[in-house]
């Protein structure tokens, strides 16, 4: 390797077999990175055809906390996606001499800026044979759950949202995904902060009471809603506010009028992110009743509960675009991260060989 960053992480290496390759056989391997505000899931995967029916093998997997340098900061996001990735090697039996391409997706990279300043970073680490694939985690979710090809649109709501899509020519568009402060107001977080809002303003006497006061002060073990300034900023972390999410959704299902409201809104915002990227790229055809994926991510959009925030958005999407086909992904975006490259390799592959048959 370039550079021995922060040499006990990949002290591991010393111990391994000449080679280091997966499975014992010296195979190339990808690792596939989903980096979000709440967590951090590294997936290594051998190069070896595989199925689109069924799941494609996974030597190891390792999770790490938050990778998004809008929240932590870069140093701190840095070192987080470095130990993940180690220790997905370490758990596979491998070194970096086994990695062929790393498909990093994290939240946070909007820019070609936050792109470049990865993938120099990334060329430390690895070898300079290695293919390094930087892209927005919403990437990541869409090929989960296209089997790696980049067509549709995404929905991922969870602490955070944004809505991504592709098309078959390469197009791309975005719609949320700015954070708190600029307005995602249908994540988790955007949930959350409207009903901690709303005990405070009830408390105030500046709006309705709510089944959320006593259900939020349960919760975090306070007696009053005075207190829950002192917990708020104690740890404004995203991750830690949109916790809350699943009181709100009890309180909706209970009947409570300012949490059924708050979880409207929030569908309405989600909703109108992916309108907006499906008119910008045309996913919808010019009559507007064209087939598109639409691939739904993230624990605000799991079905589980009465009150299903994901089948509200999809219900309210498809009186726009009755073409819509929501896509529940049967691999996580790690394994779509993983996917992208390892397409990618393969198409190299056939590239290369078509022109020496051509030759």
């Amino acid at each position: 390797m370039k550079r021995e960053r922060k040499g006990e992480i990949w002290d591991f290496e010393h111990e391994l077999p000449a080679g280091g390759g997966g499975g014992g056989g010296g195979e190339k391997l990808i690792l596939g990175l989903d980096g979000g505000t709440s967590n951090t899931i590294c997936v290594c995967m051998p190069i070896i055809p595989f199925t689109p029916n069924h799941s494609p093998p996974v030597y190891a997997r390792a999770v790490a906390g938050c990778s998004n340098h809008n929240s932590v900061g870069e140093t701190a996001a840095r070192e987080t996606l470095e130990q993940v990735m180690a220790e997905a090697l370490l758990k596979s039996g491998c070194s970096r001499s086994a990695v062929r391409a790393v498909c990093l997706a994290v939240s946070g990279v909007n820019h070609p800026t936050d792109q470049q300043r990865i993938l120099d970073w990334l060329s430390d680490i690895f070898a300079s044979d290695v293919e390094f694939f930087v892209e927005n985690d919403a990437v990541a979710a869409l090929a989960s759950g296209t089997m790696g090809k980049l067509h549709g649109c995404v929905l991922i709501a969870g602490t955070g949202t944004i809505a991504y899509g592709y098309t078959e020519d390469g197009r791309e568009a975005r719609a949320s995904g700015a954070g708190p402060v600029l307005g995602d107001w249908g994540s988790g977080y955007g949930i959350a902060a409207k009903a901690l809002t709303s005990v405070i303003r009830s408390y105030d006497g500046r709006g309705p009471e709510t089944m959320l006061t006593c259900s939020i002060l349960h919760q975090l073990q306070l007696s009053s809603p005075d207190e829950l300034i002192g917990w708020t900023y104690a740890d404004p972390s995203w991750a830690r506010i949109a916790n809350l999410v699943p009181v709100v959704i009890s309180c909706a299902e209970a009947g409570d009028q300012v949490a059924n409201d708050i979880l409207l809104h929030a569908v309405q915002e989600l909703a109108s992110s992916v309108k907006a990227v499906v008119h910008r790229l045309g996913l919808c055809g010019k009559d507007g009743k064209a087939s598109f994926p639409l691939v739904m991510v993230g624990n605000v959009l799991e079905a589980n509960r009465r009150w299903d925030i994901g089948k509200e958005v999809i219900d309210c999407i498809s009186k726009d675009f009755p073409g819509t086909h929501p896509v529940r992904p049967k691999v996580e975006p790690a394994v779509g991260a993983a996917l992208l490259a390892w397409n990618y390799l393969i198409e190299q592959y056939q590239q290369e060989h078509s022109e020496v048959d051509y030759d």
